[in-house]
């Protein structure tokens, strides 16, 4: 019998393959809406142009693709669960013409690497998702080399991201959500001030600083968010898979009016904050 974390990685990797078409369709907009984390990730990873670079959880490829243009000398490896996110990936680095930048497909829990192998280990918004943190920050410290940058990035407070709680919260009137036990994962697991900090303390990271990014994510109509939301978003589909016809034309008309009040011309303006942490091995 698999155990409870091997259930968990299992069956998020099978989500993340069925979502990867979702993702692609959208990475140009993800990859717009989340340069500035992965610009703050870069810059605490204090890069070569030699650096060995592991980018864990890596889905379609950033911000391992921007690293490696900042290390022409040296490589990056992007994991992830899932093989289909990685495809997408390598289909990003070939059209920009990046050469330096490989993939592998892997558990953030088990990384198949020899102890020191990297200068700078990069994880945006993988933590929240791993079946257990500490495993992963133990893994992460492992193959970085001595004195080598440990960077990932979390959302912050749920109530800080209306691009996702405006849809979660309008479903979750109109439909019963199971409320997960504490600590399982999910969007705004790793939420808390301090959190990864203290992950990191307690996995021997030293140095460790802590910067907040944030911003708005724009959309040229409430449709256009709609569309995003429930081609991206698993917890999205499944909420709305509970819902009968009726119920779910009313949650997307609420979504879609909440969404054109954002902004004085009707195009959702949503504010999204995130918080980049950093430290050395």
């Amino acid at each position: 019998m698999p155990s409870q974390l091997e259930q968990i990685r299992d069956q998020q990797r099978e989500t993340w393959d069925r979502f990867s078409s979702g993702w692609k369709k959208w990475d140009a907009l993800v990859s717009n809406w989340l340069a500035p984390v992965g610009q703050s990730l870069i810059r605490s990873a204090a890069l070569a142009d030699d650096s060995k670079v592991l980018d864990v959880a890596a889905g379609t490829g950033e911000p391992g693709l921007s690293a490696a243009a900042l290390v022409p000398k040296g490589m990056v490896t992007a994991t992830d669960l899932s093989d289909r996110m990685l495809e997408v990936a390598l289909e990003n680095a070939r059209r920009r013409g990046i050469k330096n930048f490989q993939t592998k497909q892997c558990d953030a829990g088990a990384l198949p690497f020899p102890d020191g192998s990297f200068d700078a280990v990069l994880c945006r918004f993988g933590f929240m998702f791993f079946p257990d943190v500490d495993v992963s920050v133990n893994e992460f410290v492992r193959v970085a080399k001595p004195g080598g940058r440990v960077c990932t990035a979390v959302w912050d407070a749920p109530e800080k991201n209306p691009w996702a709680t405006t849809i979660m919260s309008t479903i979750s009137k109109h439909v019963e959500m199971p409320t997960p036990p504490p600590g399982s994962p999910g969007l705004f697991r790793c939420a808390a001030p301090g959190f990864m900090e203290a992950a990191f303390r307690k996995g021997g990271l030293k140095d460790i600083a802590a910067t907040h990014v944030v911003g708005e994510i724009k959309f040229g109509s409430a449709e256009e968010y709609w569309g995003f939301m429930t081609e991206i978003a698993a917890p999205v589909v499944a909420g709305l898979a509970k819902a009968d016809a009726p119920t779910r034309k009313r949650i997307e008309a609420t979504v879609l009016d909440l969404a054109r009040k954002t902004s004085p011309d009707g195009k959702p303006r949503l504010a999204w904050s995130a918080s980049t942490i950093s430290a050395r091995k």
